[in-house]
């Protein structure tokens, strides 16, 4: 079943009950493309041209845009489109094809003892509000949570985090300013491994991707992790600011070797309308978004669901068309 007879198929659920988070995409993406739409007749050069803009101008990269174009040109060799119902139809799968979800893998949790997720990425991303949101996302699933304060280098790093702590009531391992960042990790990595901690959530230091000896640090990382619990970490994400749009496919480049990445967490989604970048990543990079961040709150974060994002497309372009 392709992504368009899915959302058809739960279209009497209501597509409203998609929208929390994603309204900004769907409203700026859904209404351009339901503009572009209407009055459709058909496949022309002009079309696919103005279909072209629309997608770079929602982020989706030069990539993703020319293969969702490229697939609709060659759809329409076969079956001559003719109406918007098919237009949306092919275009909703191939967001689908795209993205991909099926193959996408699951989170990754060590049963047996401790889980530790690494959060890297650049300076003012969001990185130390998205490991308070995990650590409250992952409390009302039951599970215990510690906080790893491995950002020793941007001052109020560790104070911010601590604060996060105490609001959740979980530990906060940290050490002293400028100390070696694995060090930390090293003691936090014991503290949950004797505590019985099911889930540890790394902060890093902000990093700018072309500084090399800081993706050295990230590879030294990963190896004392590993050596203090063996197998860890299962899970390294990529925060990016989702208001960055392109610039995120550039830092998921740099990042993707050095820090192991196995997943992003877009921040600020609510309030940008470029979530094409969602499709460049797994396109270009095959990395999947887990989270998404909404708001402000430690509450205000989700999961990201495939289904959901178009679903807000679709709904815009149904408004529009």
């Amino acid at each position: 079943m392709g992504l368009f007879d899915l959302l058809k198929k739960k279209k009497d659920t209501k597509l409203d009950r998609y929208l929390d988070g994603y309204e900004a995409t769907g409203t700026t993406v859904g209404e351009s493309l339901g503009a572009l739409f209407k009055g459709f007749r058909g496949v022309s050069d002009d079309f696919l041209e103005q279909l072209t803009e629309t997608l770079l101008q929602a982020d989706c990269g030069i990539d993703t845009s020319i293969r969702i174009v490229d697939a609709i040109r060659e759809d329409n060799k076969h079956k001559k489109i003719s109406s918007i119902d098919e237009i949306k139809e092919i275009l909703i799968n191939e967001i689908g094809n795209v993205y991909k979800e099926e193959e996408v893998a699951p989170i990754h949790y060590n049963n047996a003892g401790t889980t530790v997720i690494l959060m890297v990425g650049v300076n003012g991303v969001g990185k130390t509000t998205s490991i308070a949101k995990l650590g409250k996302y992952y409390q009302k699933l039951g599970k215990s949570v510690a906080f790893a304060a491995g950002d020793t280098f941007r001052a109020g790093a560790r104070e911010q985090l601590q604060l996060w702590a105490n609001r959740l009531n979980v530990p906060c391992i940290a050490g002293k300013d400028r100390q070696d960042p694995s060090s930390v990790l090293v003691d936090a990595c014991r503290y949950a491994a004797d505590h019985k901690i099911d889930i540890l959530l790394c902060d890093t230091a902000g990093r700018m991707q072309n500084k090399n000896n800081l993706m050295q640090e990230l590879e030294k990382m990963h190896r004392v992790i590993g050596k203090t619990i063996p197998g860890q970490p299962m899970e390294s994400w990529l925060v990016l600011d989702a208001t960055t749009g392109q610039n995120g496919l550039s830092q998921a480049q740099v990042f993707k070797d050095s820090a192991k990445i196995t997943g992003i967490i877009l921040t600020k989604f609510d309030g940008t309308g470029r979530g094409g970048v969602i499709l460049a990543i797994k396109d270009k990079w095959n990395l999947p978004v887990r989270f998404i961040g909404i708001g402000e709150t430690a509450d205000d974060l989700k999961e990201f669901k495939l289904e959901d994002f178009a679903a807000t497309i679709l709904k815009g372009i149904e408004k529009n068309a």
